[in-house]
């Protein structure tokens, strides 16, 4: 999240491609690649809110309504206000609260259903070493099940007959209690 927080105008290259820079743990630099509906967003964020002169590139990129740069507790303030907003209108199950980190986390897992390399991944989320990113991949069974089906092929015969409905092998199974 304080990657989030600390960008500045200047770190914003909308030119093609466009990217992103961050500034993570221990002063470590990153450059992001920033999709086309983003930087398009960007573009007019930067406009509307006339962040475009050269004169504001050391200017916070996100603020909150005093103009100055967020917090963390902002951060967290603007993502509860628009999730308990969602929430209400939406009848699927969701957790009771969600925290900023989960949309990293949901983003990551994301990528890696996707089938993006996890050395990708590592790089996006800024991680040095791959063996903290391949929680995610440990973390995510559906990826797992997907995989799996794809190397075996179907071990099971679609035209074996329903043993649910032979009363012998019913009545034999049920001896067996």
């Amino acid at each position: 999240m304080q990657e989030l927080i600390d960008i500045k105008v200047c770190d914003v290259v909308l030119a093609t491609p466009p990217v992103i820079t961050l500034i993570g743990k221990g002063n470590k630099i990153r450059k992001v690649p920033v999709m086309k509906n983003t930087a398009s967003l960007l573009h007019n964020y930067l406009t509307e809110n006339e962040l475009d002169k050269p004169w504001k590139n050391d200017y916070p990129l996100f603020t909150n309504n005093q103009h100055h740069k967020l917090t963390k507790e902002g951060v967290a303030y603007i993502v509860s206000k628009y999730y308990a907003a969602t929430a209400r209108k939406t009848s699927t199950l969701m957790p009771s609260k969600v925290k900023v980190h989960m949309l990293r986390y949901s983003k990551a897992m994301h990528l890696l259903q996707a089938g993006v390399n996890l050395i990708y991944i590592r790089d996006f989320l800024g991680h040095v070493d791959l063996k903290t990113t391949e929680i995610y991949a440990r973390a995510d069974t559906e990826t797992k099940r997907k995989a799996i089906e794809n190397v075996y092929p179907n071990l099971i015969d679609s035209n074996l007959p329903d043993w649910s409905k032979d009363q012998t092998l019913l009545s034999w199974l049920s001896k067996l209690k």
